[in-house]
């Protein structure tokens, strides 16, 4: 039958209830479909989209960014699943001329509820997806609590680019204690020169290891930097919404913040 409902942008879906032929282009919500029982379902992803393992299995149509349009017009989906900062509104607008599009928006640990709620929802799958939220709420009441450190969580080089107001990963960081002082930037993810970083008076800085992969080198570098603060690694999959919050909550609870 069919079926109206409306989407995290306000918009009007109407698609074929439930859905049996989804794409899905954002990696969380991919891996969160498979959770809640949808691996049948699921019949299009991203080449970024490679958990859980059976993922992988599935015809990549697209990456979060970029489309091959002929692979999803072969793949016939029935309803395609994306978030609005891991994909781009012209992707958005490309897809809905061809086919139902429902557009998730994710910027706060409560959106990321939200998200998984409205995923059963819309796709038959409640029971499935208040398990796993309910889930992951209680496993979020045993993270750790920290210091209020000044912290600043950096995913990209070449410009430096840190996470800022209005993401899943800021909510994250607050959630656990941290102060995050680069958030008062009007931009999401501002870029940071490094005397910016000197002047932020940072106890900690956290690199991630996506988009960009920090390692070791990077970390020596910023050491030399900001030799008052702690610099870490630290697992960025790990500030992925949906299902993987359940692992989060785990990683977080023995991770050595350093401060």
């Amino acid at each position: 039958m069919k079926k109206e409902i409306i989407d995290h942008l306000g918009r009007t879906v109407e698609y074929e209830f439930p859905p049996k032929r989804i794409i899905s282009l954002c990696p969380g919500i991919t891996e969160t479909l498979f959770a809640i029982g949808l691996e049948n379902e699921v019949i299009g992803r991203t080449r970024y989209c490679i958990y859980p393992e059976k993922a992988k299995e599935v015809q990549a149509v697209a990456g979060t960014k970029d489309l091959q349009l002929e692979k999803v017009h072969a793949a016939k989906p029935d309803l395609i699943i994306m978030e609005k900062e891991e994909n781009t509104k012209e992707m958005v607008e490309t897809l809905s001329a061809f086919y139902p599009v429902y557009v998730a928006e994710v910027q706060t640990i409560d959106d990321a509820y939200r998200m998984m709620t409205d995923m059963g929802d819309l796709t038959d799958s409640q029971k499935e997806a208040a398990s796993l939220v309910s889930d992951i709420q209680q496993a979020f009441t045993a993270l750790p609590e920290l210091p209020a450190a000044r912290v600043a969580y950096v995913i990209w080089k070449k410009p430096y680019m840190v996470a800022g107001k209005d993401t899943y990963i800021n909510t994250l960081l607050q959630r656990i204690g941290f102060v995050t002082p680069f958030a008062d930037s009007n931009d999401r993810y501002p870029v940071v020169t490094e005397e910016q970083f000197k002047e932020a008076q940072l106890d900690l800085v956290l690199l991630a290891s996506e988009p960009y992969p920090f390692k070791e080198k990077q970390q020596i570098q910023f050491q030399e930097l900001l030799p008052d603060s702690a610099i870490q690694l630290i697992d960025g999959e790990m500030f992925w919404y949906g299902v993987r919050m359940l692992e989060s909550a785990r990683y977080f609870k023995t991770y050595d913040f350093g401060v």
